[in-house]
């Protein structure tokens, strides 16, 4: 079950500036990028299975990576499969301490205002008005409150910790 009281060393933090957010940024977007490429590799497997047992014909395409691409039905499940996994790489992080592994690497922590983590649900609406990293733009402009787009909508901040604080916290 997810902590989500409030740290009240927390609250000490000061708020992530831009630079800071798009160095970890670059971590997760190759981290996601890996994640989604194993996902792939193994919805690829599964389906190349369903193949070999009979399930289904190569539908008239010679490569069976062509038979995925250009088949509805096993196309979008396979999208849908492989950025579920992108999404719960970041919803697990963000709901177990904070932390993406990019985010570790830069000091930096999502929360909510009051310091307690995220709940899943505030998670997944962080997800979708990040924008591939472009709602950070926004602190940019923001210079005194350092908040993004998800940020402003999901009434959560990211903060800069401590070495003190950072250390041992996956």
């Amino acid at each position: 079950m997810t902590d989500t009281t409030p740290d009240t060393t927390a609250n000490s933090f000061p708020r992530a500036g831009f630079r800071r957010r798009f160095g970890s940024w670059i971590y997760d977007f190759l981290l996601s990028f890996a994640v989604y490429m194993v996902a792939g590799a193994v919805s690829f497997l599964l389906i190349y299975l369903g193949h070999y047992f009979g399930l289904y014909d190569m539908q008239g395409e010679q490569h069976f990576s062509d038979t995925i691409t250009n088949t509805y039905w096993l196309k979008w499940p396979n999208e849908l499969w492989k950025m579920a996994w992108v999404v719960f790489f970041f919803v697990y992080f963000w709901t177990k301490n904070g932390q993406t592994l990019g985010m570790r690497a830069w000091r930096l922590r999502v929360q909510n205002l009051d310091g307690s983590l995220l709940s899943k649900t505030t998670a997944i609406k962080r997800l979708v008005p990040t924008l591939l990293g472009l709602g950070n733009i926004l602190v940019i402009f923001d210079r005194k409150n350092k908040l993004s787009l998800q940020d402003r909508l999901t009434k959560t901040e990211v903060v800069v910790l401590s070495l003190e604080a950072n250390r041992g916290r996956l």
